[in-house]
């Protein structure tokens, strides 16, 4: 562990230091931004005695954020800021986060604690693939790396063959990678007939895009490695918010910078512990934009709040099932990418390139799904029809392409096209 003693702190003690930390992060607002403390009324800090008590909060959402742009949220004096990230796949108005010096060894500490969660040490080579820029991904990484003594290689996107190169000249033994990135290395090296076991590469470090349990494991065996899966959003403060430990029983949460509530989508009542529904999130440590009850769109469970099996005593949840705003129906059923996913990586024959077809054609409904697959193998289609209608109650056309037929992108994977067809 990178902070033992924080990392294992008994859970009377670690909801205390939440209290105390959400009483001061409600004080900063109300100091720096008066305007945007009129959202919690005539709520003082100290009038918070027990946790339970933030759900009297007003929910905080992506829309407000946008229009707050540029920096009607931040409370700090644009003199202590040192910088701004920006969420990617915005459109329109983006959302900032502006970052105080001490923001930026907030984020240092919470990546130095992913790393080290994930087997990292200072004897490591983290080949860091993530984009350095407006997105964030590449300079947590790279913040946490050095907080514990990695060498890096800050690459960036995209350049895949250099990947290859600089991953066996530099004896790379750690990757960061947004989630499908991973499987363009293993495309392209299959070509190249580059083996990833000929390397010193142990550990891959992925996230950004929800990416289904049995695409990690097409991953691992392909690359022969362990794979961590590793959370965290531009609003929230960026990567980092959690990751899931050698146990692979659930993502940590650290819960003394994060407070987090899994709420219904549609009522935003709290759950119980192990239902299913939208994380909230809030900060609890950040000073250039700190966030009340953050609806992320994100759908997950809480696991559990009992010490895990490596010793970290914050909660776990489940990994990212998908977004609120990813959520497609047809035919009255509701569905996520991820679950055409899971059915589809089962089959030895299907590639992880697919294309989730689905709009209106004469007026109805209609689902298709393109998939790359290693052989065309009569009967596959149809099969795999059968599953998706078995498993998720719909049906959808399923139609078969050979490798390399879908477009490839070096950022995020395209998995979902729109269409209105007469």
């Amino acid at each position: 562990m990178y902070q033992a003693r924080l990392e294992t702190m008994p859970r009377e003690e670690l909801e205390k230091l939440q209290l105390k930390r959400l009483r001061t992060t409600l004080e900063h607002i109300r100091n720096h931004n008066p305007r945007y403390a009129q959202r919690f009324g005539d709520l003082r800090p100290e009038d918070l005695t027990d946790l339970s008590q933030i759900r009297e909060l007003p929910f905080i959402t992506k829309d407000e954020l946008r229009r707050a742009y540029p920096l009607g949220l931040a409370c700090a004096l644009k003199e202590a800021l040192v910088r701004f990230h920006m969420s990617s796949g915005t459109t329109g108005t983006p959302v900032i986060n502006p970052f105080t010096r001490a923001d930026v060894e907030q984020w240092a500490e919470i990546m130095a604690r992913c790393l080290t969660a994930a087997g990292l040490t200072p004897a490591d080579v983290l080949q860091i693939t993530p984009g350095f820029g407006l997105f964030n991904g590449g300079f947590g990484f790279h913040y946490g790396a050095e907080r514990i003594g990695c060498f890096v290689v800050p690459i960036g996107p995209g350049r895949t063959l250099m990947q290859l190169k600089f991953m066996r000249d530099f004896g790379t033994t750690a990757l960061a990678a947004i989630s499908s990135y991973p499987l363009r290395l293993i495309e392209v090296a299959r070509k190249e007939g580059f083996d990833f076991r000929e390397t010193r590469l142990r550990v891959g470090i992925f996230g950004a895009e929800v990416w289904s349990d049995e695409t990690r494991k097409y991953i691992e065996e392909s690359m022969g490695i362990e794979t961590f899966d590793i959370i965290g959003m531009t609003e929230t403060g960026g990567v980092g918010l959690g990751i899931d430990c050698r146990a692979h029983e659930g993502i940590h949460i650290w819960e003394d910078h994060y407070l987090v509530e899994i709420v219904d989508p549609e009522t935003g009542e709290v759950l119980p512990d192990g239902r299913e529904g939208e994380m909230v999130v809030t900060t609890l440590t950040r000073e250039g934009l700190p966030l009340i009850r953050y609806r992320t769109r994100d759908i997950t469970r809480i696991i559990s709040r009992e010490r895990c099996s490596c010793g970290r005593t914050m909660l776990r949840v489940d990994r990212i099932r998908g977004r609120t705003d990813d959520m497609l129906k047809a035919k009255g059923v509701n569905f996520y990418p991820r679950q055409i996913e899971e059915i589809l990586m089962r089959h030895p024959e299907t590639t992880p390139e697919y294309l989730i077809r689905i709009g209106k054609k004469a007026g109805k409904d209609f689902v298709e799904i393109l998939v790359e697959c290693r052989q065309l193998e009569e009967g596959l289609s149809r099969r795999l029809e059968e599953e998706i209608y078995n498993f998720l109650g719909f049906h959808a056309r399923v139609k078969l392409l050979r490798e390399g037929d879908l477009p490839r992108s070096e950022g995020k994977a395209r998995r979902v096209e729109r269409v209105e067809e007469t």
